[in-house]
């Protein structure tokens, strides 16, 4: 064996085997499931479908209000786009008062409780006062603005006793005085029935039972006792069925859930006019603009049941979307209030989300044939200038609280220096002429 060959060779590297793992039964779905999860309780997430859940309802709303209303107003002598035109000057003003609430300081809104409820308090005695007031439909609960502009002003009670009574009970739970049952009924319960009381003389039982709806979550969120909140739940019953009993127009009404035919005097026109046009519309509808219920079968089919045209237009999957719309926009009204450490932030949150939610659900159960029909239009949605004011002002309540809860805001602090604004550009960043993106150089380096 020769010296040369008594060195030894390099040993070569083993030959890696490569393993490949094989993959986790279910792990894509798994790990779908956990990123939406984690997408889902990101602290901008209420913001964002509050925002975004609103403003679709919303833009949803003046299309469907275009479509529903060009044969009404033609009917009427009135240029086709009449009652869009007023819907989206209503839209552009509600806008700005979206944009005022959403940058409000939680102390404002507080500030601003009794001013509302005492103008709102104001404005509905005049309405109940002869020469002033005007009747719609059988109901005097409305105030004629000059020219085709007429104003309900119970429309703002129901923000006023939001804003109001959150501010209230803020203040007794701050003093602890919410252990106590006349502390929480007295002066909540007795403004209540005055502002009911101020509805009812005009008859307008549908927006009644929205503001009962709202002192039921008020005192919900309170911590109301079962027995307490049974007790004026059934005053308040008692009292509703005295109200139907008395009315013949509201016994009709009760008359007409479920009805598949018109009835004797055709009392149920419209409640089975409205399933007709749901039924006709199928799983994706008959084209935006092509309803036959409209054309003077269906009455005010942009009103209080423009859901019955979206159905009828857009087909179940129109009506599914508006329903999931609603369902987001509750949800994170909820959560808002659910999260927050503000008394007066969870009382309004929930009375906001409340009195939405209540009201899409009475008018929704109404077109559908399960509920009275009560006269109230579709937050958002349905046409409307007295009701869509105060509701964007209500949902710019709910912006600034998602804003203002303090994860929110460090997220939004990070995204506003992740995201320069326009025009600027990152610190140590300068642009060349080639739409090139360099990094700036230290002076004095050539």
């Amino acid at each position: 064996m020769t010296a040369r060959s008594a060195k030894a060779a390099p040993a070569r590297p083993a030959r890696r085997t490569s393993t490949v793992r094989p993959p986790r039964p279910g792990g894509g779905p798994r790990r779908l499931y956990t990123r939406l999860r984690r997408a889902w309780d990101r602290p901008l997430t209420a913001y964002y479908l509050i925002l975004g859940g609103s403003l679709l309802i919303l833009v949803l709303g003046l299309v469907m209000v275009y479509s529903a209303s060009q044969i009404k107003a033609l009917q009427s002598g009135l240029a086709p786009s009449y009652f869009f035109r007023k819907q989206l000057l209503a839209a552009a003003i509600g806008g700005v008062l979206l944009l005022a609430a959403a940058r409000l300081r939680v102390r404002l809104h507080r500030a601003m409780a009794y001013p509302l409820l005492a103008g709102s308090v104001f404005l509905m005695c005049l309405v109940q006062i002869p020469g002033i007031g005007v009747s719609v439909n059988g109901n005097r609960n409305w105030l004629n603005l000059g020219g085709p502009f007429q104003m309900q002003p119970s429309e703002f009670g129901k923000l006023a006793l939001v804003l109001w009574g959150a501010d209230l009970l803020a203040r007794k739970q701050h003093k602890k005085l919410l252990t106590q049952w006349k502390q929480l009924l007295v002066p909540l319960t007795p403004v209540a029935f005055l502002l009911l009381g101020l509805i009812m003389l005009g008859g307008d039982m549908g927006t009644a039972i929205i503001l009962t709806a709202i002192l039921f979550g008020l005192l919900w969120l309170a911590g109301a006792p079962t027995r307490l909140f049974t007790g004026v739940l059934g005053g308040a019953v008692v009292i509703g069925a005295l109200l139907i009993l008395t009315s013949a127009n509201r016994m009709s009404r009760l008359a007409c859930i479920g009805a598949t035919d018109p009835g004797p005097g055709d009392q149920c026109w419209q409640a089975v006019h409205g399933i007709y046009a749901l039924a006709s519309g199928g799983f994706f509808g008959s084209g935006l603009g092509a309803s036959m219920e409209k054309w003077g079968e269906l009455p005010e089919p942009h009103t209080d049941f423009i859901f019955a045209i979206t159905g009828e237009e857009l087909g179940l999957a129109g009506t599914l979307s508006v329903l999931a719309l609603f369902a987001a926009l509750g949800y994170a009204g909820i959560r808002v209030a659910g999260r927050t450490e503000d008394p007066f932030v969870r009382y309004a949150a929930g009375g906001v989300t409340t009195w939405i939610m209540a009201q899409a659900v009475i008018n929704i159960g109404a077109v559908l044939g399960l509920l009275p029909i009560a006269g109230v239009p579709l937050p958002l949605f349905s046409y409307g200038g007295s009701a869509l004011l105060p509701t964007m002002f209500a949902v710019g309540l709910l912006i600034a609280f998602a804003r203002d809860e303090p994860a929110a805001r460090a997220a939004l602090a990070a995204l506003a220096e992740r995201k320069p604004g326009f025009g600027r550009k990152p610190a140590g960043v300068r642009w060349k002429t080639m739409r090139r993106r360099v990094m700036g150089r230290p002076s004095g380096e050539r």
